[in-house]
Parts: structure tokens; sequence; C-alpha cells
């Protein structure tokens, strides 16, 4: 990704605490128009304490020398600017979903068109435009799920609702798609799926941010790898040169292998 290409996201000296705990220090991150990026750390590394304060869950200390909170070259200001930028299919959002499901119909059509408004399906006060409904059955053409369309939430596989989130995140086409733990409760047949729906979306000039403890997860199109151990960044780069067999063990704790085939990686026991 060239250095020309307009930053995105350009936050600086993130230092964000949990209660008493100090979750996040001290810690940069920069998105390119463009840019494909896998965060990749271990449970309890700051992951989630970074996607809540990215979505504006959590917030900063912004007295912190050297603080940035830039979206779009702009100081941010108001959390709708950031989800016009951002989409977001998050592991917490999927929680609420299969909460919602069982207290009430949400069809596949409907929990697109949500995406709009910023909330897990329709209620009686939102109404979708013309536009808005032409928009949410293209998405989900994209995603070869038409079919879902009118479809019960209630009667779809996990997978199948994991790609209504999707259209969800993407149908008000921000410039960036962030997915959290994607693979998580996934079938194997529901995980190749979604790394499909992942390459696409990267392969349409759509930056990419994919946030996982899960190696295997990272398609050949991630073009940068960030490795997050305890609230810090320990290194941040190409994948062929942040990733190794010996950068993983450390990562994790534990003696592993990498596997490399074809720009898909996994990983083995040593």
């Amino acid at each position: 990704m060239p250095d020309t290409a307009p930053l995105l996201f350009d936050f600086r000296q993130l230092t964000v605490y949990r209660g008493e705990r100090r979750a996040l220090h001290g810690l940069d991150l920069q998105l390119r128009a463009g840019e494909h990026l896998a965060i990749l750390g271990p449970n309890g590394c700051g992951k989630s304490t970074l996607i809540k304060t990215l979505t504006r869950e959590l917030y900063p200390v912004t007295d912190t020398p050297g603080y940035r909170f830039r979206l779009l070259g702009e100081e941010f200001a108001d959390i709708t600017d950031f989800r016009k930028t951002l989409g977001v299919v998050a592991l917490d959002q999927l929680l609420r979903l299969s909460a919602e499901v069982t207290e009430r119909t949400v069809t596949g059509l409907e929990l697109v068109l949500s995406g709009f408004f910023d909330s897990i399906g329709l209620w009686p006060h939102m109404h979708p435009t013309a536009s808005h409904r032409r928009r949410a059955c293209s998405v989900l053409r994209l995603l070869g799920i038409a079919h879902l369309a009118k479809r019960s939430l209630r009667e779809m596989s996990s997978g199948e609702q994991r790609r209504c989130f999707i259209g969800r995140a993407i149908v008000h086409d921000p410039a960036a798609v962030l997915f959290d733990e994607p693979t998580t409760s996934l079938d194997p047949a529901a995980v190749i799926e979604f790394r499909r729906v992942l390459r696409m979306l990267c392969r349409r000039r759509k930056s990419v941010v994919l946030v996982t403890h899960n190696v295997a997860d990272l398609v050949p199109e991630i073009d940068r790898v960030l490795l997050m151990r305890a609230g810090g960044i320990v290194a941040d780069g190409p994948p062929r040169r942040v990733l190794s067999s010996a950068s993983l063990s450390r990562l994790f704790g534990q003696p592993l292998r990498l596997v490399r085939t074809r720009g898909h990686y996994d990983l083995v026991s040593r």
C-alpha cells in the first residue's frame, strides 16, 4: 500500500483503562485507504479493548503526550461520523443478534437494512427508503444470499446469519470493515464460506481490519499484520516479515510451528 494513500484512521498513543487496569498503553494504529490489516494476538492481549475504543464504547486517556484520534484527517467529533466510515462485524454484536432472534422475527433483508439505522433488525419507527431497499438487495446478491431475504434469522444456520450480518456492516458502503473474531462458533464449511466472502471484499478495494487470535483466518489478500501482546504492539509489517514460527511462539507463549501454503497460514504444535 503506497504511503500516498489517504489515512482513514490515525490513532496515536492510545492508553485505555478498564476499571483500574491499563488495557492499552501507548498504542499507535494507522490505516490507509485500501489497506488490509490483520490484528493478531492471544486472548487478553487487548484486542477487544482496541475494538471497543475504535467503536467508541471505551475512551482513551486524552491527556497522554502525543495523543491523537483522527478519522479521515480530522479530529474525531461525532460517533455518527465514525459509523459512516467503519462497518463492524463484532462478536458482542453477534451475541446480541442471537438474543434478538429468539424474541422477535428478523428476516435477512431486515437485518441488512438495519445497517442504515445502526440497529439489529428494523423497528416500527424505522422507514427504509426505496434506495435503501435497492442497496440492501444488491448487497444480498453480492454475498450470494438473496434467497435469505425473506427467511427468518432463527431459521438460518450460524454461517448464513453471519453473512447477513456482514451485509448489515457493508450496506452503507463504509470506507473500512472491521471483523472481530469472525469465525468463532462457525463449523468448517461456514469458515470456508466466510473466508471466501472476506477475500471478495478485499478484492473490491474495501479496507479490511481483521481482529483474531487464529492465524488461519488470515487470507492471502491481507497485506499487513500487527501482533499484539499485553496491551501493546510487538510487531507490525507485511505477513512474510512478521509471521514466523519464532514470533508466534513468543506471542502465544508456547512452541509452535507456522505452516504456509499458497498464502494461507496455520499453526501446529512443535
